[in-house]
């Protein structure tokens, strides 16, 4: 199993400008191999082996060019070999039906990292502090938050700068060991879950519990004015430059409360489940339709998506996504498909006459969704009585936040009801 471990670096001033030496001394690097990659013919073999004939000239590179040999082997070769990575993402984007281009040369502002593969760092304690010492470059101070376990080996450490200025750490391992995931006939009915994402409520799950969604209304004010302030300064300026820096520093605000809250939130599911079920989501469909394309890129669904799948993976949870289509409008009693404005909140079958909150009908229909794709048994029809709780705890996402996922077990005292 991939995963990572970022931790952030603490560089004196003077590690400051060698690090970014060799950020900058990458990207010319990258430049100059994505020029001779583009001049080899496709016909002379696959994309890796047409990336490696352009590593394989490093060694000549060297005898001109004195910068290279200021870099470790293996950060000069992770260069070159990005491009490989570059197109390949290039491709996955495009069978999704976006728009893409190709690659082109990257600007200092574009090119913020680099990679040490296998070799040429290592941890070291220096004055009672925790140093990461990286070969040719620096030992450089790290803020040592949690163990890596021994059992685990680091293949890859990536360092990069964020617009902020900030330096982080990610180390890489592929030999994390995953847990087995439990035999589907073996999991009871307690134990899984199916969600649906809104904004409104941003997940209402089939356990009656619905979270708010993160608001996030104050930073994006405060972003906007900074924003304005950098529009009236003269470009590149000193000016300038000090408001991009704090207008960047608004932009990581706003990306660091989103994803500590998504991280939270999929980390309860992943940990308190056996088998989740969620929606696979067109967002890129809905940011392109008109209205509320903003509430919809701030939800981030596909990032929560993204966060609870690996999650469960590295638990040893089910997971499962099934098509969105009709989950809404279909009852999960009968079956019966009926028209709901988005404005209508509630589910109320005219055939059945089964009433309940129309986002935990929505949950209940990929729960099921999610047990047919893989195979489970299960009765056509969901009991209402049991299966189907008429009340709703809402749980603030400032308690998510604060107090960690699980405080979703806890139902807060002062918590609202929703029939």
């Amino acid at each position: 199993m991939h995963y990572a471990y970022r931790f952030r670096l603490k560089p004196t001033a003077e590690q400051r400008e060698l690090l970014d030496y060799h950020r900058d001394t990458c990207r010319q690097l990258y430049n100059h191999a994505l020029t001779e990659f583009t001049e080899i013919p496709e016909s002379a073999g696959t994309l890796n082996q047409r990336v490696r004939q352009v590593r394989d000239q490093l060694t000549d590179l060297k005898d001109w060019w004195d910068e290279l040999n200021d870099l470790y082997s293996t950060v000069a070769q992770a260069a070159v070999m990005r491009i490989e990575g570059s197109i390949k993402a290039l491709s996955k984007l495009k069978e999704k039906g976006y728009n893409v281009g190709r690659l082109n040369w990257k600007a200092p502002r574009d090119f913020r990292s680099f990679t040490y593969v296998q070799s040429g760092f290592e941890f070291d304690k220096k004055n009672g502090q925790t140093v990461l010492s990286l070969s040719k470059l620096a030992d450089i101070p790290i803020e040592w938050h949690r163990d890596i376990p021994d059992a685990e080996n680091v293949k890859e450490v990536t360092l990069k700068k964020e617009p902020t200025g900030e330096w982080y750490a990610s180390f890489a391992v592929d030999d994390k060991e995953e847990p087995p995931k439990p035999s589907l006939s073996d999991i009871d009915a307690d134990d899984m879950v199916g969600i649906d994402v809104g904004i409104l409520k941003y997940a209402h799950d089939t356990d009656s519990t619905a979270v708010g969604s993160l608001d996030l209304s104050e930073d994006r004010d405060r972003l906007e004015r900074e924003q304005r302030n950098l529009s009236r300064k003269e470009h590149g300026s000193n000016n300038w430059e000090k408001q991009r820096q704090t207008v960047a520093e608004c932009h990581q605000q706003i990306k660091r409360k989103r994803r500590d809250f998504l991280h939270k939130l999929s980390n309860y599911y992943a940990r308190e489940y056996e088998l989740v079920a969620v929606e696979d989501l067109n967002v890129k469909g809905m940011l392109e339709s008109p209205g509320n394309s903003r509430n919809t890129a701030s939800s981030a669904w596909n990032t929560f998506t993204d966060l609870l799948e690996y999650k469960c993976e590295r638990e040893g949870t089910q997971f499962v996504e099934v098509d969105p289509d009709g989950t809404t409008k279909e009852c999960a009693q009968c079956g019966v498909e009926t028209d709901k404005p988005l404005w209508v909140r509630e589910h109320s079958c005219p055939a059945c006459g089964f009433e309940v909150d129309r986002d935990a009908n929505a949950a209940w229909n990929i729960l099921s969704r999610g047990l047919t794709d893989l195979g489970v048994g299960h009765s056509e029809e969901t009991p209402v009585e049991t299966a189907l709780p008429v009340d709703t705890v809402v749980v603030s996402v400032k308690r998510v936040i604060e107090s960690g996922s699980p405080c979703l077990k806890e139902p807060p005292k002062a918590a609202s009801r929703q029939g």
